[in-house]
């Protein structure tokens, strides 16, 4: 019995040929990984040990064929892309020299300490010393997906971690690529300046080129399938381009995912689609593979292998640890963050397959047998033990730094989306989806009323209606949120309106605001809207979208004289920060000298890794001046009042035909903010200084008590 289990470790073939069989086997693991957490195993240790026992040198189940190769690339690309895809630029910016010394670390401590355990210790050549200097230096984000689990993408430490991947994947495959090329024929000034130029050329193709058909695209195609292929698309050509300019494709996938990043924002349908193929197929496929690579028996066959192979582990492991200490104690981080941190930077997996496929060539050759099982066996050991460093420093990360006001969130009730015709139908759902309370279950609703002077038999609605609710219901889905939808029958549609949100206790409406006609008299908005406006006190948002919203560049808020008095002023401007995180935004704010210290003081205090500009804007009437400044992808948010209000001006009624005349070329959202309110309410205003003070909701509310 003992000699048949033993021989099923030494099958010459593959148990399973066929295609599909072997497309079985894979997708079995990928669905039966999951179910080792009950037992503590990472899901991404599952996969990476799955692969070892189902691969040529485990039970030969399957055969490590064309189709793990190709997955393969596809899924390390996948890591990069979704990693910078995840970031925004303004943590970038606040965090990037950090990312920037830190990855100088991670890639300079390793390298050194390798190059020389690899000269005196293992009496390497000093072109393999620095291949293997190479592979310590570098690492790749196997265990990013962990970070996704405890919502900890922008935290500063993950950040950190991201942008010194980049940097020591760069640097180590530069280090390799100009040793090699110095090595040829080609060594001398000419390659250099010519590495040089490709390089500059790749460049400014990612920066200057690809962000601008990009934008086209998006804006002009709205096919979700059409979407999906260009992002594919963009990764593959800007890795395909890093390539031939003689970097790689980590760096040209990194490079694409950053620049897609402005214009796919985190909470859209597109961005779920990518998250979801690339998490069900995609990197598991990768890390099956990954241990498909690994025979564990050479361990055991070889003294030698067994030493050079443990020095490597254990090198590799030290000197990815030093520089997430020295983070912990330079940056004066807590030990979770630096836990955090060394699991990120640990892994070798897509930086150290590149360099040993690189060594094992024929025309190259400088390595062997015993170095190239050494490193696949790092590649196992760090993947495991970055998994299991990621999990626990994110896990107790996620518990330091999350309050229980965090968790629960602001109260506004549900936002309310009105529907009337089908071409705006996505802009305004995808407007409620980023402005909407995450933390509040059920917080979406679509409404549509259908005008009628008498009711059906049937008591139904039109079928227009129904494909309203229905196409925001896809639309909603496909971001992964739930979106209740009812359709009402009413003599008049801001009657509707209007009942509906007493019903279902909704805390902000959001509207089409639909182009003026010469017989709308010049303070209108439209019969509804101006009806809706007048007859509720809660929050409305009339939005007109030229572009898609993805496609925005900044968004210009105007702000009132003492628009911090009013009962919504912290609500409204927490939606706008919602809505510059989602979107990667910058925000501009064009408000009295009175007001500005209240609202950057919030954001200080609440939304500092935003990129905000404060403009002082004395007088009202030079909301006009702004007409030169937004462009078309731009977004001009125009907080106003109802009359009556404390920060309500005369000049508000003029707005509607202004809007019309003079910013007829850009995006538009005409902002209503809660007032009135609970007449008992205070607000809770941001001092300058960053303390909370409390004022009472202006001179309406002690008219009311």
């Amino acid at each position: 019995m003992f000699s048949a289990f033993t021989s099923l470790f030494n099958q010459p073939t593959a148990l399973v040929t066929d295609a599909t069989w072997t497309f079985f086997v894979v997708l079995a693991i990928i669905l039966l990984a999951p179910a080792l957490r009950r037992i503590r195993v990472p899901h991404i240790v599952a996969l990476i040990l799955a692969g070892v026992l189902v691969g040529p040198h485990g039970i030969h189940l399957i055969e490590r064929d064309r189709s793990f190769e190709i997955f393969g690339q596809v899924g390390v690309y996948y890591i990069m892309f979704m990693a910078a895809l995840e970031l925004d630029i303004g943590s970038v910016k606040r965090f990037g020299r950090r990312g920037f010394w830190f990855g100088l670390l991670t890639f300079l401590i390793p390298f050194v300490v390798g190059y020389v355990t690899s000269r005196t210790l293992l009496g390497m050549s000093v072109l393999t010393a620095v291949l293997m200097g190479c592979i310590y230096g570098s690492h790749t984000l196997v265990s990013y997906p962990i970070v996704g689990h405890y919502g900890l993408q922008r935290h500063r430490t993950v950040v950190v971690a991201v942008v010194s991947t980049a940097l020591a994947t760069f640097a180590a495959l530069m280090t390799l690529a100009v040793s090699l090329e110095m090595r040829g024929s080609q060594a001398g000034l000419g390659f250099l300046m010519w590495f040089f130029v490709r390089s500059v050329l790749f460049f400014l193709f990612m920066g200057m080129v690809l962000p601008r058909v990009a934008r086209f695209v998006i804006r002009k195609y709205n096919d979700p399938v059409i979407q999906f292929i260009f992002v594919l698309s963009v990764m593959f050509l800007s890795a395909g381009l890093a390539d031939l300019a003689g970097l790689e494709g980590l760096l040209g996938a990194f490079l694409a995912g950053l620049v897609m990043g402005r214009f796919i924002p985190r909470t859209s349908p597109l961005m779920n689609r990518i998250e979801f193929v690339g998490n069900a197929l995609f990197i598991p496929y990768f890390l099956i593979g990954v241990g498909m690579i690994v025979n564990l028996r050479v361990v055991f066959q070889d003294a030698g292998a067994m030493w050079m192979m443990s020095l490597v582990v254990v090198v590799a492991t030290l000197t990815k640890l030093l520089p997430a200490v020295l983070y912990k104690y330079i940056w004066k981080e807590p030990w979770c963050s630096a836990r955090l941190m060394f699991g990120l930077t640990n892994a070798h997996s897509a930086g150290a397959l590149a360099i040993v496929l690189i060594a094992t060539d024929p025309r190259v050759g400088l390595m062997d047998v015993s170095m190239v099982n050494a490193t696949v066996l790092l590649i196992l050991c760090s993947c495991i033990i970055s998994s299991l460093a990621t999990n626990s420093g994110a896990r107790e990360l996620a518990l330091k730094e999350t309050e229980m006001e965090d968790n629960q969130g602001s109260y506004h009730g549900k936002c309310l989306v009105t529907y009337s015709q089908m071409e705006n139908v996505d802009t305004l759902t995808q407007l409620g989806i980023l402005i909407r309370n995450p933390f509040i279950p059920d917080s979406l609703m679509g409404l549509n009323v259908a005008f009628t002077e008498a009711p059906m038999e049937d008591g139904s609605v039109g079928g227009e209606g129904r494909k309203l609710l229905e196409q925001a219901e896809k639309t909603a889905a496909a971001a992964d949120v739930h979106m209740a939808t009812l359709s009402r029958m009413s003599t008049n549609v801001a009657s509707g309106i209007l009942y509906t949100m007493r019903e279902y206790d909704c805390g902000e409406v959001v509207m089409c605001l639909a182009d003026r006609t010469t017989q709308m008299p010049r303070s209108s908005l439209g019969t509804i809207i101006d009806n809706v406006v007048a007859g509720s006190h809660r929050q409305i948002m009339a939005l007109r979208s030229q572009v898609p919203l993805g496609t925005l560049r900044s968004i210009v808020v105007a702000v009132p004289k003492k628009a911090e008095y009013e009962v919504g002023f912290y609500k409204w401007l927490e939606h706008i920060c919602r809505m510059g995180e989602q979107l990667d935004c910058r925000i501009s704010f064009h408000a009295h000298q009175q007001t500005l210290p209240y609202i950057s003081a919030y954001m200080h205090q609440l939304h500092s890794r935003l990129r905000v500009d404060y403009v002082e804007m004395e007088l009202w009437g030079r909301l006009l001046s702004l007409a030169r400044r937004v462009g078309e992808y731009d977004l001009l948010i125009v907080v106003t009042s109802r009359p009556g209000f404390i920060s309500y001006r005369s000049a508000f009624e003029g707005l509607p035909i202004q809007l019309h005349r003079y910013f007829s070329h850009t995006n538009v959202l005409l902002l209503y903010p809660d007032q009135l309110g609970d007449p008992g309410d205070a607000v809770s205003i941001f001092a300058p200084n960053g303390q909370a003070v409390t004022k009472s909701a202006g001179w309406w509310g002690k008219l009311t008590r």
